[in-house]
């Protein structure tokens, strides 16, 4: 039976039942609208709507739905009736009988969705920290592992200057960092109860707002009820987070797939993240990590179908913010797998640390090096840079990298370069020069990795 059909002299059809329900993908809330229940249940006790011992019935009845529905997801979403707060009341009606249609006194299904909404985003959101603290933690033993690993750094996907493997671990590191802050923002901001905001306008019984906030685990209640209702910014800002997030580990699986190719040879990922291709027997593709790049696409479609869902909704409640759950409830997961998947990749992953040196000395990877010796010896960097443009030219003519020419070749383009150029141009030494806060040389990307545990520690 529907929670509103006094009103209608028939029921609705049942094209426009089907187009209407929400039950097929609202059923996830069920631990949430019971838990929202529970805590209402007490509320109305307080305020003399229930006595005590019709609480207790209540009460008890809902943890043994509770017990029985966490089980039953596929029962629920195919079990005929609107949404998950017509199914728990149904329900609850058939254990407790007349008793269950007192619970939903001073309460509309605009402040419990909104409640369970909430409840489930931040739950999920909480899920979803751990687990990017958990790729972090990976991330930070591939560099720990590979610490002194030279890999080629690129701009433009052109050799540029040389870096060290664990710096390029680091960078992801930072990344997630600010992912984490970000969700943490978003779970503080959205950490606020609209139970007890009813419909649009309040509810009308004195129930204690705040008591029932710190039963159901917020911070605090709403403080408009209108608002309270309407407010859909958690979602936008938890897809934002998802989105913003699904680039870095978008980014993070292109860097793999381009070191994983044949072409590059720099790390080899395990087989528990990779298939094979069912015509050519030598393959092994990097399927894991170009779905993390497909996915990427799903969740930034979910985020921009969000903002213009609520773009021009007028106050309060509207039919239309029954779109808010099907994009959270695919984009959250699917992040969450993602990230998982992430981890499987870098916990297996081979490095070729010969490969990756060779590639780095290849590409005059040392030229700005060159430019900045130049500026020791007092040649102004502009004039320096093209300097060292035009060893390069002579070096691409001959097939040698620059420490390759001879002295005499240096110094006919430069006569200031000497003997001890050659030092300079090692690619050791171009990492080790890099001391400057953030930079790639040794000690820097030491600190980097200590702070980071350090303040998983704290």
């Amino acid at each position: 039976m529907a929670l509103w059909g006094g009103r209608f002299s028939t029921g609705p059809d049942q094209a426009f039942k089907q187009f209407n329900d929400s039950l097929p993908f609202d059923y996830q809330l069920v631990e949430q609208d019971i838990v929202g229940s529970i805590a209402w249940a007490g509320a109305l006790e307080q305020v003399a709507v229930l006595t005590r011992e019709e609480c207790k019935q209540l009460v008890d009845a809902l943890h043994s739905l509770l017990d029985e529905s966490q089980a039953n997801g596929v029962e629920i979403a195919s079990s005929g009736y609107e949404d998950i707060h017509s199914y728990v009341e149904a329900k609850l009606i058939e254990k407790v009988g007349d008793l269950g249609k007192k619970l939903h006194t001073g309460r509309s299904r605009n402040d419990q969705v909104a409640t369970d909404f909430r409840l489930w985003s931040r739950q999920t959101a909480q899920q979803i920290v751990v687990a990017l603290k958990s790729l972090q933690g990976a991330l930070v033993q591939l560099a720990e592992r590979e610490f002194e690993t030279i890999l080629p750094g690129y701009t433009h996907l052109q050799r540029a200057q040389p870096v060290l493997f664990s710096h390029w671990c680091m960078a992801y590191v930072e990344m997630l960092t600010r992912d984490v802050s970000r969700l943490n923002g978003a779970i503080e901001r959205l950490n606020e109860c609209p139970l007890g905001s009813g419909a649009l306008a309040g509810t009308a019984y004195p129930v204690d707002r705040e008591r029932l906030a710190e039963q159901l685990g917020f911070d605090r209640a709403t403080r408009n009820s209108l608002d309270a209702v309407s407010d859909r910014d958690f979602v936008v800002e938890l897809l934002s987070c998802a989105s913003i997030s699904m680039m870095h580990l978008s980014r993070l699986a292109e860097d793999m797939i381009f070191y994983n190719s044949g072409e590059s040879g720099f790390i080899e990922l395990a087989d528990n993240v990779t298939s094979g291709s069912s015509l050519m027997p030598q393959k092994k593709n990097p399927d894991a990590l170009e779905l993390i790049r497909g996915k990427t696409g799903r969740v930034f479609g979910a985020f921009s179908a969000m903002m213009m869902t609520l773009k021009a909704l007028p106050l309060a409640y509207n039919k239309d913010m029954q779109e808010d759950k099907e994009g959270l409830f695919d984009a959250l997961p699917t992040w969450i797998a993602c990230i998982h998947m992430a981890e499987s990749c870098i916990k297996g992953v081979k490095v070729n640390a010969e490969r990756t040196l060779k590639a780095a000395q290849g590409g005059h990877a040392n030229a700005t090096e060159l430019a900045d010796y130049l500026v020791a010896k007092g040649v102004p960097f502009r004039e320096g840079h093209h300097i060292v443009g035009q060893l390069v030219q002579i070096a691409i003519e001959q097939g040698k990298n620059l420490e390759e020419l001879a002295l005499d070749e240096l110094k006919l383009v430069c006569p200031k370069i000497d003997s001890d150029v050659y030092p300079r141009l090692e690619i050791a030494a171009c990492i080790a020069a890099r001391q400057a806060l953030g930079g790639t040389s040794l000690p820097q990307v030491r600190e980097a990795i200590n702070t980071f545990k350090q303040s998983i520690a704290d």
